[in-house]
């Protein structure tokens, strides 16, 4: 099961605690897979919305393909349908009902030659929660830090 990653949401850690997470196909054009394997995906700003029980994945950005037709190209940005089993969209209409929660795509990688995202079921981090999570970070890089050196001066 090798897994290929093609781009990662980097900030949606930064602006929300990630709960859960879900895996999706999702429906795509041959032009768009051909960018995928090249790299050319965008998760900034993006997110994933339930309509009619369909889930959407929204503003993400798939660079066109530059060795495809004209006539083929689609618009980067466009809405795509992602593919999950029904029980899982209803479990996801529950969680979003419930106030604060939202789904974001965390990655998008290859998964045995398919496309798959990875989505978030995620929470609004406050100004306050981030600044706690940034001390807590550097406050263990720092003990870390400290260990090594105290570990070589042992040798």
């Amino acid at each position: 099961m090798a897994l290929e990653t093609v781009c990662q949401n980097k900030k949606a850690y930064h602006d929300y605690f990630i709960d859960e997470t879900i895996e999706a196909g999702i429906v795509l054009t041959g032009t768009e897979v051909k960018s995928l394997r090249l790299g050319k995906a965008n998760l900034k700003d993006s997110y994933a919305r339930i309509k009619d029980e369909e889930v959407f994945l929204v503003n993400t950005h798939i660079s066109p393909y530059t060795k495809a037709d004209t006539f083929r190209q689609v618009d980067p940005e466009r809405t795509r349908k992602l593919l999950l089993h029904k029980s899982e969209i209803k479990r996801l209409i529950g969680k979003t009902r419930e106030k604060g929660y939202t789904l974001i795509p965390t990655k998008i990688y290859f998964k045995n030659g398919s496309a798959k995202v990875e989505i978030g079921l995620a929470r609004g981090k406050t100004l306050y929660d981030k600044r706690e999570v940034l001390k807590k970070k550097t406050v263990e890089k720092e003990m870390a830090k400290a260990f090594k050196g105290r570990k070589s001066r042992e040798s």
